[in-house]
């Protein structure tokens, strides 16, 4: 396996907090990015930027980012106790659930927010969404709760599909709740289910040969941040086996991806900036309740239709948010 960490430092040096919240003595302050996805995207980076800016805190200015970013997840809990030992003032846990549970585990006192897809009550992120308690809060994708829509909007793109796959990551905390969440939506159609299991570049490779193997008609990349940072693999993957495929977020089709449904990541993540902000101006974690999304965006890349010998229905056309030419 191919250790594909990826540690790096952004702005100034971190400044002593001046109290339990992280507050610092400075005009600079520190804030830790924990991503269990490796390497931000520019994307990602320019929503939390804004939400911070709209709160007054500018990168460069008065506001470092330290960043602690990984695809191997038994090193999260190492990487963010480095982040509570440097005293940044609040850590933005992001990627799947697992970062959000080890910046938790780190520290009960430098607050913690987080962005990802899965229930934070269930995944025991917080105690409650309306009240979290403690010094977590955070925005969530919504990403398991919309599995059954992405099917059905997959079914239209590949009517004649008698199997459906599901790339899965075994190692993320919300491997099981999509699982059941895929396995009901496939059973109200009454269709067949093969299950994709992969975690690395190696796994993903033998994962679309199963596929192929096993007949798939038409795919579901599971919601992971994993797969989010291996998108380019995995297209190119769907294309090569010409498996119409559905994503969860329009990064895919950014590269050449069939179709995509989902949250609106950069409003998610821009509300998380917005939060941090708060949080560094005073605001408990535990009063803020977790932002649930409320802008989704369908997304269909003609180029990939074409490429698979598609022909997009004109009334599914219509409900598309953005039609890449």
């Amino acid at each position: 396996m191919r250790r594909r960490d990826f540690i790096g430092l952004i702005g100034s040096a971190a400044a002593l907090p001046r109290a339990a919240r992280g507050q610092q003595t400075d005009s600079v302050v520190t804030i830790g990015f924990l991503s269990s996805g490796g390497a931000l995207t520019p994307s990602t980076l320019g929503a939390i930027r804004q939400g911070l800016s709209e709160m007054g805190y500018i990168e460069g200015r008065n506001l470092a980012i330290d960043i602690r970013a990984t695809e191997q997840y038994e090193q999260l809990p190492l990487l963010a106790a480095d982040l509570v030992r440097r005293r940044v003032a609040a850590i933005y846990a992001l990627g799947s659930a697992n970062s959000a549970l080890a910046a938790k585990a780190a520290t009960p006192e430098i607050p913690v927010v987080f962005t990802n897809g899965s229930d934070p009550v269930k995944a025991g992120i917080v105690d409650n969404i309306n009240h979290p308690g403690g010094n977590v809060t955070g925005a969530s994708y919504y990403n398991s709760g919309i599995i059954a829509k992405r099917l059905e909007l997959l079914s239209k793109l590949a009517p004649g599909a008698t199997t459906f796959g599901f790339l899965n990551n075994p190692t993320i905390l919300t491997s099981k709740e999509n699982l059941a969440d895929m396995e009901a939506a496939v059973s109200a159609v009454g269709r067949q289910l093969a299950i994709l299991n992969a975690s690395t570049e190696d796994e993903i490779n033998s994962a679309f040969a199963r596929a192929a193997d096993r007949h798939v008609d038409a795919l579901l990349v599971g919601p992971d941040p994993t797969f989010t940072a291996r998108r380019a693999q995995i297209v190119a993957l769907a294309t090569r086996y010409r498996i119409p495929t559905n994503y969860f977020r329009r990064l895919f089709c950014d590269v050449g991806g069939l179709s995509s449904y989902g949250a609106v990541f950069t409003e998610v993540e821009r509300q998380a900036g917005v939060y941090i902000g708060r949080i560094l101006k005073g605001a408990k974690p535990g009063d803020l309740p977790v932002v649930q999304p409320t802008k989704f965006e369908m997304v269909f890349n003609l180029k990939a239709a074409k490429a698979l010998d598609l022909s997009i229905p004109p009334t599914i056309l219509a409900l598309a948010d953005d039609v890449i030419e």
